[in-house]
């Protein structure tokens, strides 16, 4: 950049006259920085107003703010009527999976007498309890023996079922044995 072009960028930078620009130039060996300090220190240029910005806060969020911000987490965290009939419903669809998956089966000398899917024997239990009960027990006196297939649980209800077969059969033994 020759000397003229660089006067003619410190006029329009500045916005000193044209010999204001060449008489500052001349006093700064032609740099530009210089010239423009130069004139600063005369006054024929306002110096920048220096601003800063921080991340920190100079003082506490506002009150309005505070309040929004505490208004939008309790939004967040509140859950609508749709929402509790929603999470019900999947649970229920999932159990009614399950209790077709699994099924409950009757065995009596090592031959399978039935097997059905454990949502009937709950809806049999539910609609029909005195009279599913009672057969269930009377089963168990006749060397029926229960047990779940399809499902992994952390309580191995198979293992309560052998119980209860084993129990039944020792108290008609000892019925038996008392006669």
């Amino acid at each position: 950049m020759d000397n003229f072009e660089k006067v003619e960028k410190l006029r329009e930078k500045t916005g000193v006259t044209y010999e204001e620009a060449k008489r500052a130039l001349d006093a700064c060996d032609y740099d530009m920085l210089d010239a423009v300090i130069y004139l600063e220190k005369l006054g024929k240029v306002a110096a920048p107003t220096t601003s800063s910005y921080t991340t920190t806060p100079d003082n506490a969020p506002s009150q309005e703010f505070a309040r929004a911000q505490k208004t939008y987490e309790e939004d967040c965290n509140r859950t609508s009527a749709s929402d509790a009939f929603n999470s019900f419903f999947d649970w229920c669809r999932r159990a009614i999976k399950k209790g077709c998956e699994t099924s409950f089966n009757v065995v009596k000398e090592g031959k399978k007498l039935m097997s059905i899917p454990v949502i009937i024997l709950v809806f049999a239990l539910i609609l029909l309890m005195p009279i599913t009960v009672i057969l269930l027990i009377v089963g168990l006196f006749c060397d029926c023996k229960y047990y779940f297939e399809g499902f992994n649980t952390t309580v191995d209800i198979n293992d309560l079922c052998d119980k209860a077969s084993e129990a039944c059969t020792n108290a008609k033994n000892d019925i038996q044995g008392n006669k």
